[in-house]
């Protein structure tokens, strides 16, 4: 028996020592959507202190500028190019694009941590399929909640066609309240559980739209485009996710398990039109600075000291890294990681100079490139150089000034091209 009993022993040591992982991920919250952003009109005091505990960047960006490719490149922590699902910006409700999900056999930052011992949860959206196959469940998450869709009403639950769009695990659920809320109830849930070590993958859908805050009525059946409704609503979903992230961190407090806990908050593009950029160009859909650049925070008691601003620039694949890395699980050999681990800078180390791509090619055909402070855009039909430590808002075009400098990036981006899927044309109809 005591044979048998020391490897569970062993195990049982190494998951105490694990910590636990919270990802909590807004959907198009603009880059000054917070009011230690910049935001003016509201204030949103948790997810201000939140930061002020951590470290708190000022170059983060998603990995693509709309729902369904920032999500894939989080799940696999690869360029969201290099995944069939990912070409599609986003999924949408067409019949063509409900056939289609994330590969299970993909490995999964889900799929890695529970091979090491983690217990998964995912509540609020997912976008990554809605086949049974394509589900949360199937990528290494024991509990999900939450919509399967991109957007869902907030009081009914629907999404625009007027279909259902509230799960539990694989099955169709109903429930009365602000869906804000349930995200958050099931959330704090799932930490009073109190089984450790856990990775908490918070997926809120706010502030997407429909612009609805709580006690309003819902939009109605088969409602059709979700980008209408006054912007009196927005300050108070605002304050609702404000909320929820409040009632987490609570629990981590009331549980006791806050110390040990590893808390990242995040965007997972930009905002729309509601949102304040803080004088960056465009907005979710677009490669432009306002459509990618995205408030981001890390809090790790005792790992990562408190009240730092890094100026490190860091994208959506790189959470995945430095999650993988907290928990010392090592990627897949036959999908490597394009992002890096940030728990270096994180410590105190010095920022790391490095090259990152985007692509959209259906409802926009742009590309861009970010080098050190350069940024090669080309939207459409036009070309850009930028430099983006004197001209974060993306105002004066440099191309003529630095044909070498320009050439460079554009040499760079289509040797990354390369190795990446070819884009899928847009040939389907359906809301996002």
């Amino acid at each position: 028996m005591a044979i048998a009993a020391a490897p569970l022993a062993n195990l049982s040591a190494r998951k105490a020592r694990l910590p636990n992982i919270v990802l909590i991920t807004a959907d198009d919250l603009g880059y000054g959507d917070l009011s230690s952003y910049g935001r003016a009109d509201f204030q949103t005091p948790v997810l201000d202190r939140l930061a002020s505990q951590g470290t708190r960047f000022t170059q983060a960006y998603a990995i693509a500028p709309v729902c369904t490719p920032t999500r894939v490149g989080l799940m696999t922590g690869r360029y969201p190019a290099r995944t069939p699902i990912g070409l599609r910006e986003p999924l949408t409700l067409s019949s063509e694009d409900r056939e289609l999900g994330l590969d299970p056999a993909h490995p999964t930052l889900s799929s890695l941590l529970k091979r090491a011992g983690y217990r998964n949860g995912l509540f609020g959206k997912w976008h990554l399929g809605i086949r049974s196959e394509f589900h949360p469940n199937r990528h290494g998450f024991d509990e999900f909640f939450g919509p399967l869709s991109g957007a869902v009403d907030y009081i009914s639950h629907s999404d625009p066609t007027g279909r259902h769009d509230l799960h539990r695990n694989g099955d169709a659920v109903r429930a009365t309240g602000y869906l804000t809320d349930l995200i958050a109830d099931e959330a704090v849930r799932f930490i009073r559980q109190r089984r450790e070590p856990f990775f908490l993958n918070h997926q809120g859908t706010a502030p997407h739209s429909p612009w609805q805050r709580p006690g309003d009525p819902p939009m109605g059946p088969s409602h059709g485009p979700f980008d209408i409704g006054p912007p009196d609503r927005f300050p108070d979903m605002m304050r609702a996710l404000d909320g929820a992230v409040g009632r987490i961190l609570a629990a981590l407090d009331d549980t006791g398990v806050a110390e040990r806990t590893l808390v990242i908050f995040t965007s997972d593009n930009g905002g729309k039109q509601y949102s304040n950029m803080a004088g960056l160009a465009r907005g979710k859909g677009h490669l432009w600075e306002g459509g990618l650049r995205v408030p981001a925070f890390v809090r790790w008691p005792s790992v990562i000291p408190s009240g730092e601003t890094t100026r490190q620039v860091a994208t959506t694949l790189d959470w995945t890294a430095t999650i993988l890395a907290a928990a010392g699980v090592p990627p897949a050999p036959s999908h490597p990681l394009d992002g890096m681990n940030l728990l270096p800078v994180l410590a105190g180390g010095e920022p790391i100079d490095r090259m990152i791509f985007w692509r959209t090619a259906q409802r926009l055909q742009q590309k861009a490139v970010r080098d050190r402070g350069w940024k090669y855009l080309r939207d459409q039909d036009r070309e850009y150089l930028f430099d983006l430590v004197l001209d974060p808002g993306e105002r004066s075009d440099l191309k003529g000034a630095e044909p070498e400098i320009l050439q460079r990036l554009k040499a760079s981006y289509a040797l990354w091209d390369r190795e990446m899927l070819p884009a899928v044309p847009i040939k389907r109809g359906g809301p996002a």
